[in-house]
């Protein structure tokens, strides 16, 4: 899974002087939260909600309405905009765009290819790879399974689905902290894994969890 698949392409961007009231106007009117910001084809910052916010006069602020209007007519994106920037490639995975964000606290990214901004990937737009990774739109069935930290589990465990004729939407792991044990999730195609989940413990697999899904 890579960001050239989720991210929005070709996104809407700001020069660095555009004053603050239009660039929060913008925000309103397409409903984003943050805009590239340029200098001619080069992406110099970026701006967001909060940052044009952090440079608007308070409201409780002695001055008149008309001041107030002169001096946000005044203020530009650049005074406001994050200059050092956070990039990504359209060919990195998505772990990698959701490492970065998490590590810097940052709720987007610019694409970059070629040293040229290709677009811009957010939260949410990680929240959607996530769901698709795991076939959360799809119905089904979620099996968490105890195993044994060993060489070759993974394949026992999926041989024993395929005799059951049964298509696995998804699969995830994860080892315990003890380094020996750990738990296999499975999203299986099927809403009647009865059968299945029985040879499972059969085989000496604990099924600690069965969820249906629709």
């Amino acid at each position: 899974m890579f960001v050239g698949r989720y991210m929005t392409a070709n996104p809407l961007t700001v020069p660095e002087n555009m004053p603050v009231q239009e660039a929060e106007e913008l925000m309103r009117k397409h409903k984003i939260r943050r805009l590239p910001v340029v200098r001619g084809d080069k992406l110099v910052g970026i701006v967001t909600e909060i940052d044009l916010l952090r440079v608007s006069p308070s409201s409780a602020t002695s001055l008149s309405v008309f001041e107030l209007n002169y001096l946000l007519s005044r203020l530009q994106v650049k005074e406001a905009m994050t200059k050092d920037l956070y990039t990504i490639s359209p060919d990195a995975t998505i772990e990698e765009a959701a490492l970065i964000m998490r590590e810097n606290n940052v709720g987007a990214l610019p694409v970059v290819e070629n040293g040229k901004l290709v677009g811009i990937i957010t939260e949410s737009d990680i929240f959607d790879a996530f769901i698709d990774l795991m076939g959360l739109r799809k119905t089904g069935t979620r099996v968490v399974i105890d195993v044994e930290n060993r060489l070759g589990v993974l394949a026992e465990v999926t041989e024993i689905v395929k005799a059951h004729g049964v298509n696995i939407i998804s699969l995830a792991c994860q080892a315990r902290e003890d380094g020996a044990s750990g738990e296999v999730v499975l999203r299986l195609d099927t809403q009647n894994p009865k059968n299945l989940l029985g040879d499972l413990e059969k085989r000496g697999y604990r099924v600690v969890h069965v969820t249906g899904w629709s």
